[in-house]
C-alpha cells in the first residue's frame, strides 16, 4: 500500500502561452500565422439531463459539447483573408461580402514544472474550421500607438476517427511521446527541408501516433 503525497518535487505541472501558429489553407498547405497572441477555447452545447425514479434521481447523461474558440491576433497571413470573406480582384483591390471557407489551425503552447520551465509543449491541431470576424474599430492615433487586435469566433466540423467519436481538436503532448516521433509530425506540421508544411487528415495523423506506439 502506498500513501498519496502531494506536491512532490516535479510534480507541479503548469501551461503556459500560445506560439508557432500555423494557418492551413483548404489545400492544406500550411502558413506562418505571426501576430497570434491568444487561442480561447470553448466547448459550447455541453449539458447534464438528469433522470429521475420516484423522486430520486439514478443516472444522468453528459452530452458532448461542441468545439469552437476564440482567436485574437495583431495581424494576420494575407491568405486568411479569403477565409473571412474578403477576396483581392487585382492590383491590391480587396472585396469584402465574398463566401466564407474553411481552414485549419495548430498553436503550441508551454509545460513546465516547478524545476523545468521547458519540460515540454503541447501542439493542437485544429480542422474545417470556419471564422466570423468581430467588429473593428479605427480611432485616431495618439502619442503613444496601439496596434489593432483582431479577434474572430471560431467554429468547427468535427472530422470522424476510427474507434473514437468525431473531434475537430487534436492534441499532442510532447512530454509523452518520443522525440522521434515529435521530429517526423514536426516536419509534417512545420516542414523541413524535403517536405511542405501541411494538415494531414485527422485519420492519417491518429494512424500515425498509433504506428509509433511501443
Amino acid at each position: 500500500m502506498t500513501t498519496l503525497v502531494w506536491d512532490d518535487v516535479g510534480d507541479k505541472l503548469y501551461e503556459s502561452g500560445v506560439e508557432r501558429g500555423v494557418l492551413y489553407l483548404t489545400d492544406g498547405t500550411g502558413i506562418a500565422w505571426n501576430g497570434l497572441i491568444k487561442v480561447e477555447e470553448r466547448f459550447t452545447g455541453a449539458q447534464v439531463t438528469p433522470f429521475y425514479w420516484d423522486g430520486v434521481k439514478y443516472n444522468e447523461i453528459v452530452s458532448v459539447s461542441d468545439f469552437s474558440a476564440l482567436v485574437r491576433a495583431y495581424t494576420y497571413p494575407d491568405e486568411f483573408l479569403e477565409f473571412e470573406g474578403i477576396q483581392e480582384i487585382d492590383n491590391g483591390l480587396f472585396a469584402g461580402s465574398q463566401p466564407f471557407k474553411s481552414f485549419g489551425l495548430s498553436y503550441r503552447t508551454r509545460i513546465g514544472n516547478d524545476l523545468d520551465s521547458q519540460l515540454g509543449y503541447k501542439i493542437h491541431i485544429l480542422a474545417h474550421l470556419n471564422a466570423i470576424p468581430s467588429n473593428i474599430s479605427y480611432e485616431t492615433n495618439n502619442p503613444d500607438i496601439n496596434g489593432i487586435e483582431f479577434e474572430w469566433t471560431v467554429t468547427a466540423i468535427p472530422s470522424r476517427i476510427p474507434g473514437y467519436r468525431p473531434t475537430a481538436h487534436l492534441i499532442f503532448d510532447t512530454t509523452k511521446s518520443s522525440e522521434e516521433f515529435i521530429t517526423e509530425l514536426e516536419a509534417i506540421l512545420y516542414g523541413d527541408e524535403v517536405m511542405e508544411a501541411h494538415l494531414p487528415s485527422f485519420e492519417s495523423l491518429v494512424g500515425l501516433a498509433e504506428s509509433w506506439a511501443p
